[in-house]
């Protein structure tokens, strides 16, 4: 089954919240609201999904979801698709959300998944780099020249005005700035440095030099999964809407003591 979480941004606050859980099992899609969504008194529910504690079920994507995937009727999307490092088998609508955040530059909304370690037991995620838009020239100018497996290096930047779990991203010699780790990543990427420095690692996947901004360096990041690493799993990211409880269809043998 794969998991995608939807993340909403708080216009006065700017904090971010888990606010919705996206799920997709046996050709169904499920939608439901977290107790991220009860956090802020601005956040409103989307559209026709109005109740924060029901379960929403549609054999089609949801349209908060599949307005954020571009048509494969667009004269681009084999170029997208090639800028995702994805093949056309490979493109499943929740693995394009989640490569790509579900990002629109009309809204504060972004889509992500949740962690789960690899058939090794390795924590890996492909991801694009943040912010390159706010680098100086010289900087997009050293994106371009990367190559593919070369290795990056993290920089904490605790500092940062906007988010103190910032993880920036570096190139080794010389060493310049590329980019920053999605937020989703960031935090749970701290504590790993923390307990396992040694075992995580960035590589450059791809370079996209005719692809927009947001989608120029794909990067792929592995880890040691930590033991009791359980991402996604605070009081937030909770199901606010419960599935009711089955009744049994035939008669349950009770065994004497």
């Amino acid at each position: 089954m794969k998991v995608l979480y939807l993340a909403w941004q708080d216009p006065q606050s700017r904090r971010w919240y888990p606010v919705g859980k996206l799920t997709s099992e046996g050709g169904v899609y499920r939608f439901v609201y977290t107790k991220g969504a009860t956090l802020s008194k601005n956040f409103i529910p989307f559209g026709s999904l109005r109740d924060l504690h029901e379960i929403y079920r549609s054999p089609d994507l949801f349209p908060l979801f599949s307005n954020r995937l571009i048509s494969k009727k667009r004269p681009e999307y084999r170029d997208f698709l090639r800028w995702l490092d994805l093949r056309e088998v490979e493109a499943d609508p929740l693995v394009i959300l989640a490569r790509t955040e579900g990002v629109r530059a009309t809204d504060s909304l972004t889509v992500f998944p949740c962690p789960e370690p690899d058939a090794r037991g390795k924590y890996v995620v492909h991801f694009f780099s943040h912010g390159l838009r706010h680098l100086p020239e010289e900087a997009r100018l050293r994106i371009n020249t990367l190559r593919e497996g070369e290795r990056l290096y993290f920089l904490p930047d605790p500092q940062n005005p906007h988010d103190a779990y910032a993880l920036a991203l570096r190139t080794d010699d010389p060493a310049t700035i590329v980019g920053y780790c999605p937020r989703y990543i960031a935090r749970d990427f701290l504590e790993i440095l923390e307990n396992s420095p040694n075992s995580v690692q960035v590589h450059v996947k791809r370079v996209n030099a005719d692809a927009p901004i947001q989608l120029r360096l794909l990067c792929t990041l592995t880890a040691d999964w930590p033991e009791d690493f359980k991402p996604c799993s605070s009081e937030d990211y909770q199901e606010l809407a419960h599935e009711p409880e089955r009744t049994p269809t035939h008669p349950v043998n009770v065994l004497p003591v």
